[in-house]
């Protein structure tokens, strides 16, 4: 089979997708409707239920009553970083350090969480008039120094430097904020620590929850696996441009924001096995499977190529597509030839009206905010009756966004 990918990584076909108005995917979303604080109980949430074209209101806590008995969840297990970190000068000024992605001693996000003494972060800053390029700023973390020296200011580099033998992860759990989204418009508060992370959430390195995980209790996992449906887990480390909002009106022009991800020999396995029914948990883990496939498609073309999905890579224009089986295998042929068990890549894939979906069957998901991307992502997966599903979760009493409440789509029942 002949594969023709545009080899540069920078397709610029979008076919018809080019006429989407982002006009189209807005929505008038009363602000009293946002959802500032989690409920008591995370599986208390409301269900919205989209079957087929058919749509039913539930409580979360049911939600493995209507998975198919064959159905296979995939969860995001990244794990939210205390990213804001506040630094106070002498002359009284505060200066917020938001920690967006690592750059030394290296750009992996895992790697940069066991670092010890030394890292260096892209970062955006607060108050950055009144910190010089060059000079540092300290601040004591339970008795040991952390130091931010301001590298360069255009880029947000800040290099940080603090006393062996903490690891960073350890440095900006016990100094840092949680990272609260910007529309909640308030401080985080100490709640937040715990209800602003997923129960299962593991590897450290995001800045925002994959947030429709937020509503999954040990009850509700046991419930699933009781029934027989299939577990498992993948990451991809949220970071701020899941936030970034869409400021061009035709949503081609969009440029995506580029995120990494982690997968393993397990995920590949199971998603092989024959006659699953793949349902990830939120648009994070659905971008992430749907990547694989791309990530296939692109090995197929040349046997070593890095792990890099770009937004362009389903635009282009092949000559021919493999199977979904296929493009796994490759991916999983690729874990075998470099002898390991997990992959870690970066994707700035872009799921939009006239996608095409390779692995996923249904979606677990919230409310997210009109003309956004992940609005983008719905329409995508659910056609014009996006509209309908948003006018019904209004309509009902809906809490919307991060802390908001859920959704189990499954456009073909």
């Amino acid at each position: 089979m002949k594969i023709v990918p545009d080899k540069s990584g920078v397709g610029r076909n979008f076919g018809p997708m080019k006429a989407i108005d982002m006009q189209d995917y807005t929505y008038a979303l009363p602000p009293e409707r946002i959802a500032h604080h989690p409920l008591q109980q995370r599986d208390q949430s409301k269900l919205l239920l989209y079957r087929g074209g058919s749509i039913q209101h539930e409580v979360f806590s049911s939600l493995p009553d209507y998975l198919p008995a064959n159905t296979s969840l995939f969860f995001n297990d990244t794990k939210v970083i205390p990213a804001r970190l506040h630094f106070t000068k002498d002359t009284g000024a505060t200066i917020e350090v938001f920690l967006l992605q690592p750059v030394a001693p290296s750009p992996l996000i895992a790697e940069a969480m066991t670092a010890q003494g030394a890292s260096t972060w892209k970062c955006t800053i607060g108050n950055l008039k009144k910190w010089a390029e060059g000079s540092v700023l300290e601040k004591d973390v339970h008795g040991v120094p952390l130091r931010a020296r301001l590298l360069d200011r255009t880029e947000g580099l800040v290099a940080f430097e603090w006393a062996t033998p903490y690891a960073f992860a350890e440095i900006i759990q016990r100094s840092g904020e949680m990272p609260l989204p910007p529309y909640l418009k308030r401080a985080a508060e100490a709640a937040d620590r715990d209800r602003y992370q997923t129960v299962y959430a593991h590897h450290a390195g995001a800045v925002a929850a994959p947030t429709a995980g937020l509503h999954f209790t040990p009850a509700v996992l046991e419930a699933m696996r009781a029934k027989g449906i299939q577990t498992d887990f993948l990451t991809l480390h949220v970071s701020a441009g899941t936030f970034q909002p869409v400021k061009v009106q035709h949503a081609a022009d969009h440029t995506m924001h580029t995120e990494q991800v982690l997968v393993t020999r397990r995920n590949l396995e199971n998603l092989l096995q024959p006659g699953r029914f793949i349902v990830p948990v939120g648009t994070t883990s659905m971008r992430t499977l749907e990547s694989l496939y791309w990530y296939g498609v692109r090995l197929m073309a040349d046997a070593e190529a890095p792990f890099v999905i770009t937004q362009h890579d389903p635009y282009q224009d092949y000559v021919s597509l493999p199977s979904t089986v296929v493009a796994l295998e490759r991916v999983l042929a690729r874990m075998d030839a470099l002898q390991t068990d997990t992959l870690t890549g970066d994707t700035s894939i872009y799921i939009m009206p006239g996608y095409t979906f390779r692995v996923c069957k249904g979606l677990v998901t919230n409310f997210h905010q009109p003309g956004s991307t992940l609005i983008l992502l719905v329409a995508a997966l659910v056609g014009g009756d996006w509209k309908r599903i948003y006018d019904e979760a209004l309509g009902n009493g809906y809490r919307f966004l991060s802390y908001g409440d859920s959704s189990l789509l499954l456009p073909n029942g």
